[in-house]
């Protein structure tokens, strides 16, 4: 039930239409929640439909025009209660972990190479944050909402961290290949 209050922040943050809060899920809350355009503009329609946000007027009407969209009380007061309402950690399912345990009864075949790939991604990823974090978040940008989207970033981060020293350690428990290639 994520991705409508993940919605109703996005329109809370600035009244979007579905194609713009397509593009500001590509460039921020996807990091942590993505959706595609078409979980969007379903969900859009089920939120107006649910008298949580509205179409605005639009300035001329045309057809075919974009609708931009804004919460109204009510919208607002479900993300309120939403965000107040204890939930559980989610429990971690992730294949690579999977896969790894499997290996330990069939073989590492394929497996090394995959985790280089995944820790070149993870690198990538945090040094795509950390620029992010350079560029958003300077020092005297310290109001209360600023200080929480950077917590948000900050678990990116961190996250991205763990993943790259974790799989750095991970590929240290692989053998080294013989010098020169040799085989006995």
């Amino acid at each position: 039930m994520s991705l409508p209050h993940a919605i109703l922040t996005a329109l809370l943050e600035k009244p979007s239409s579905g194609l713009e809060l397509t593009r500001r899920f590509d460039k921020s809350i996807g990091y942590f929640w993505s959706a595609t355009h078409q979980q969007i503009y379903r969900e859009l329609g089920k939120l107006e439909g649910e008298g949580l946000i509205r179409a605005l007027p639009a300035e001329q009407p045309a057809r075919g025009q974009k609708k931009s969209y804004e919460v109204l009380p009510a919208g607002r007061a479900e993300l309120a209660r939403w965000t107040a309402a204890a939930q559980d950690p989610k429990p971690l399912r992730d294949t690579l972990l999977l896969r790894l345990r499997a290996a330990a009864v069939v073989g590492t075949a394929g497996l090394e190479a995959d985790l280089r790939r995944h820790l070149e991604l993870h690198r990538r990823q945090l040094a795509e944050y950390e620029e992010i974090e350079r560029r958003d978040f300077p020092p005297e940008r310290n109001a209360p909402e600023d200080r929480l989207r950077h917590l948000v970033l900050r678990a990116g981060i961190d996250l991205e961290t763990f993943w790259t020293q974790w799989l750095s350690h991970a590929l240290a428990e692989f053998p080294e290949p013989p010098a020169g290639g040799e085989t006995d």
